[in-house]
């Protein structure tokens, strides 16, 4: 454990394990709860947002900061992806100085084994991400299962504009009877509307910009899902980055939230989402909104 100390807030960090369950023993009573966010760093305030929640709805929170490196399938993004730790931490520490931090090293998790566990999400991880990141779901299964492992959470937070990821985290707390809490919670937007990502900090303030038009195409969609087909939303959209040389598109898919199968006719008894992952320039963003 390190405890740092900005402008005499003190706030625990752990490095390792080890000395993190040992102290989290040391809190825990039979009726205490125990939030958990797990995060990659590079932190916005969506971020900050879901510790908000877990610093309310719970007796103590612990914040994980580790970039997973089994679920990237592109060396070049892991390489690239924003590691701001010392900036991360003055973040939290004026958000509360109650939050515990574990920010482990990759063989602190994986023993020097630093591969994916193989899982089954019930088909859940085909779709979408799953089929154009292949491996990325077991990369995630495979930190989040270890990380509940870890900190034994009564509730973990997730923000749902990776509801794929939500929905997977789900499937494997049910098929393999952790007993925790998954909370899926509202995407935090930027004042221009852009999905709120790490990622986003990688973009030019021209890029940054014009990236405004992922959410924009995807409310216009979802008016015209409301009248008319799947195929007339999905085609709207694709004619909306056709001619646009800053963004490539992706996917865009429209799926039964339980599911995440793709629809072709629509039912009045089902809950539909659309998701979109578009690149800016070599930068690529997801988001996702509710169609119903």
């Amino acid at each position: 454990m390190f405890a740092l100390n900005f402008n005499n807030t003190l706030m625990h960090i752990f490095y390792g394990k080890v000395a993190l369950i040992a102290y989290l023993k040391t809190i825990k009573t039979a009726n205490s709860t125990i939030g958990f966010v797990p995060t990659m760093g590079a932190l916005h305030q969506g971020h900050l947002a879901l510790m908000q929640r877990s610093l309310k709805e719970n007796d103590d929170t612990v914040v994980s900061i580790f970039v997973n490196p089994t679920q990237f399938n592109n060396p070049e993004d892991l390489e690239k992806y924003p590691r701001t730790l010392e900036e991360d931490v003055k973040k939290m520490r004026v958000l509360s100085d109650k939050i515990i931090l574990y920010a482990p090293s990759v063989e602190d998790i994986y023993e020097g084994n630093t591969v994916s566990q193989n899982f089954d999400f019930d088909g859940l991880e085909n779709q979408m991400e799953g089929k154009f990141r292949p491996g990325h779901f077991n990369g995630v299964g495979t930190i989040v299962k270890r990380l509940f492992e870890i900190v034994t959470p009564t509730n973990a937070y997730f923000g749902e504009k990776d509801f794929q990821q939500l929905q997977i985290v789900k499937k494997m707390v049910e098929k393999n009877d952790i007993p925790v809490n998954v909370v899926g919670c509202p995407i935090y937007r930027e004042e221009s509307q852009l999905a709120m990502s790490s990622r986003n900090e990688r973009l030019t303030a021209e890029e940054r910009k014009e990236a405004a038009i992922i959410y924009k195409v995807l409310t216009e969609a979802k008016a015209i899902f409301q009248t008319g087909t799947p195929e007339e939303t999905i085609e709207f959209v694709e004619n909306s980055f056709k001619d646009n040389k800053m963004f490539e598109l992706e996917y865009f898919v429209i799926a039964d939230e339980s599911t995440l199968l793709p629809i072709d006719l629509k039912s009045k008894d089902k809950n539909y989402r659309a998701f979109i992952a578009v690149f800016v320039n070599s930068i690529r963003l997801i988001d996702t909104i509710s169609l119903n």
